[in-house]
């Protein structure tokens, strides 16, 4: 993917509303035959711009292919993280049905009304989780932010699959529910 494709990708929950595997499932479900009829329904239906509209019905051709590419690129040569990855993955899926996983060109963003976690393969040992946990203290394991800047307010690294444990799980879950 192009570096302007990406960046549209990439702000388009903040530009339309919705991330790009939302707009997926919602044509998916319509199920149009035409290009032009995916777009109008976009744009009437949602109020999305051409530009976007027509961006997502192309992209949506590619299904999740996509979004599984840019994971399989993000683990090339670190693929020792990936049960980690999948693990974080898995339990973040069962604090809701209201959960975005918006797989960029070096991170994972995971969206609730905005993102709460990004998972990110750091180095080829070590995953660097962020989260946005407002008003809680750093600690030894729970650090601050460090190379997320103001993306993230916290930061825990990751080098086993035995590091996702409660603690984790209660933070995970803590951000998700602030960010309503």
């Amino acid at each position: 993917m192009d570096k302007a494709l990406q960046t549209m990708v990439d702000n388009m929950p903040e530009k339309t509303g919705k991330a790009l595997d939302e707009w997926v499932k919602i044509l998916k479900a319509r199920g149009f035959s035409k290009h032009s009829e995916a777009v109008n329904f976009l744009k009437s239906e949602y109020q999305v711009t051409h530009g976007f509209a027509n961006t997502i019905v192309a992209l949506s051709k590619e299904d999740s292919s996509l979004e599984k590419d840019l994971v399989v690129e993000q683990y090339r040569g670190k693929e020792e993280l990936l049960p980690i990855y999948e693990g974080l993955i898995s339990f973040i899926k069962t604090l809701g049905n209201d959960i975005t996983i918006t797989p960029k060109k070096g991170s994972v963003s995971i969206i609730r009304k905005r993102q709460f976690v990004l998972i990110k393969p750091a180095t080829k040992t070590r995953i660097d989780l962020g989260f946005k946990l407002k008003d809680i203290p750093t600690t030894d394991r729970l650090e601050n932010s460090g190379p997320f800047g103001t993306m993230c307010t916290h930061r825990v690294q990751l080098s086993v699959i035995s590091e996702i444990d409660q603690e984790l799980k209660d933070w995970i879950k803590e951000a998700y529910e602030k960010s309503i």
